[in-house]
């Protein structure tokens, strides 16, 4: 089965096309960095022009890179949320249109369940079983995993997201936009134990995540340090954020495999391409643990596509975006 996957929850706008929800065929992915970095982070209406203007350009090259025509395409994927409304509407539209003229059916996707499925599309027969683990732009998760499409969610932000509090914390140090990669390159000469920084800590739930407090820390450390800064006074913040970050992921990591013991995890979302991360992962876990290739890391349609050979069909062309998508407490199908 040939499905063809379309993303455009946010800046970047992506086709692809897969073959039985494992086989990358293509996976054409325009991003709006130098779009949108002048302004520091995404505004929804550049992106939502810059999706119309280059959407049928990405469809076409995925399409060519894949050597089939749209008359070859059994299905189409296409994401539903949660996104920027804007955004989701133009992929929505343009999904729902292909699917009608070509009289084929349409799947409706969870982008933060896509996420986890690009590190399980790589496995012919993937563990089940296993944590789950969302680290991205706008979403920090811990997920149960009994099955594709069967989640019982742990554990989630209740404030910034990590990848949103990377961006937050480049800001205040005038650091480009996307903030992680350059927060990740400074911390490598950074001195980690120079600042203490800590991650919130939710009584209601102590797998919840608040990364809020510790952006408080990081800009009252910026305001009483000597102005300006000097380059190692960014590398050190940059070191002790990110440890204290990826520190208080990892414990809860841990808080979830000492009550449930899973045999593997399975993590998705533009932050698990950070190599310290990687390598904190590598040291503190003893069971398995899969990521995402590289270029699955961050927003692409591939992972629509691929999850979408899972799902059932959606009945009509009725499909509305939601802007949010909570996983529940409970069993759910995301």
């Amino acid at each position: 089965m040939l499905v063809l996957g379309i993303e455009t929850t946010c800046d970047e706008t992506s086709c692809a096309v897969v073959q039985d929800g494992r086989k990358i065929l293509s996976n054409v992915i325009s991003s709006q960095i130098d779009l949108q970095k002048e302004f520091g982070g995404v505004v929804p209406e550049l992106a939502c022009r810059r999706h119309i203007e280059v959407i049928v350009p990405v469809l076409q090259e995925a399409l060519k890179e894949a050597g089939c025509t749209l008359q070859d395409i059994d299905r189409i994927a296409v994401a539903k949320g949660p996104g920027l409304v804007g955004a989701l509407l133009i992929g929505l539209h343009f999904a729902k249109t292909l699917a009608f003229s070509l009289d084929i059916p349409l799947v409706p996707i969870n982008h933060i369940e896509a996420h986890l499925y690009a590190a399980v599309m790589s496995h012919e027969t993937p563990t089940f079983p296993a944590l789950g683990v969302v680290l991205s732009g706008g979403h920090t998760s811990l997920i149960g995993m009994d099955n594709i499409g069967a989640y019982t969610l742990l554990g989630e932000t209740v404030d910034d997201a990590i990848g949103e509090s990377f961006d937050k914390v480049a800001k205040m140090l005038s650091l480009p936009y996307p903030g992680g990669p350059y927060i990740e390159k400074m911390a490598l000469t950074g001195n980690p134990e120079r600042f203490s920084f800590k991650a919130g800590r939710v009584k209601a739930n102590p797998l919840d995540f608040s990364f809020s407090g510790i952006k408080t820390s990081v800009l009252y450390t910026i305001r009483d340090l000597p102005k300006p800064l000097s380059e190692q006074d960014i590398c050190d913040i940059s070191a002790s954020f990110q440890e204290a970050v990826f520190s208080d992921v990892i414990k809860k990591m841990h808080l979830v495999l000492k009550e449930t013991p899973y045999p593997c995890i399975y993590l998705g979302g533009g932050v698990t391409h950070n190599k310290k991360l990687r390598e904190h992962l590598a040291k503190s876990l003893n069971i398995p643990f899969y990521l995402p290739r590289n270029d699955l890391c961050l927003d692409n349609a591939a992972m629509i596509a691929g999850l979408g050979f899972h799902k059932a069909p959606h009945a009509g062309y009725d499909l509305d975006p939601e802007t949010r998508i909570p996983f529940h407490r409970n069993k759910s199908t995301g």
